[in-house]
């Protein structure tokens, strides 16, 4: 090949790239202008969660889960249920510091607009799994929130000791608190709702 030969098909080549960057380029962008549009759109829908429209679905779905087709018995049982979530979030309000129900993870979590949704029926007080802020664990119990900052004071060995044990105290009158609502919520069930509720994380 020639020297002329070897410029003619160099500049056929230069002319082949410049004529394919422009024709990828614009898809491009479309493809990064759709995507910008749908996370727009994820987050506005993460902005309409609705609370107690989510708790009812949760419970529809606890009731639908139970098999149950009377409702005046589900009244019966969506108390005890409510009980047991009710109770599983005073536990869940010992959690980790900086972790779910711990500050840094409550804020995390809220900022998110977690839905864990509360796989299992999630609840609305993070049953199920994964539940998190506003949920199982979502405002730490007083006694956690003392323990903390008493850490962050850097207090005394003295105090850190007294107040480990208050939070020690409360979370096992919390977890008391809870099987006695599991008890309650256990004896108006049959044995096929007991196994459904177990797998729901409702029981034990």
């Amino acid at each position: 090949m020639n020297r002329i030969q070897r410029f003619v098909s160099v500049k056929h080549l230069a002319c082949a790239v410049a004529l394919a960057g422009f024709l990828i380029s614009p898809t491009r962008s479309l493809a990064q202008a759709g995507g910008g549009g749908g996370g727009g759109g994820g987050g506005g829908g993460r902005g309409n969660f609705d609370p107690a429209q989510f708790r009812q679905r949760m419970m529809d779905n606890y009731k639908e889960r139970l098999e149950v087709t009377n409702d005046d018995e589900w009244k019966v049982l969506e108390d005890k249920i409510q009980k047991v979530l009710d109770a599983r979030q005073a536990v869940g309000s010992f959690g980790g510091f900086g972790g779910p129900g711990g500050r840094g993870g409550g804020r995390r979590a809220n900022n998110n607009n977690n839905t864990d949704t509360n796989a299992a029926p999630a609840d609305a007080n993070g049953g199920g799994r994964g539940g998190r802020r506003g949920g199982n664990r979502g405002t730490p119990a007083p006694e956690t929130e003392a323990l903390q900052s008493a850490v962050e004071a850097k207090a005394s060995a003295d105090d850190l000791k007294a107040k480990m044990a208050k939070v020690r105290d409360a979370r096992k009158a919390a977890e008391a608190k809870l099987e006695s609502a599991q008890e309650d919520l256990r004896k108006l069930l049959t044995v096929r709702q007991e196994a459904s509720a177990m797998l729901m994380g409702l029981l034990r």
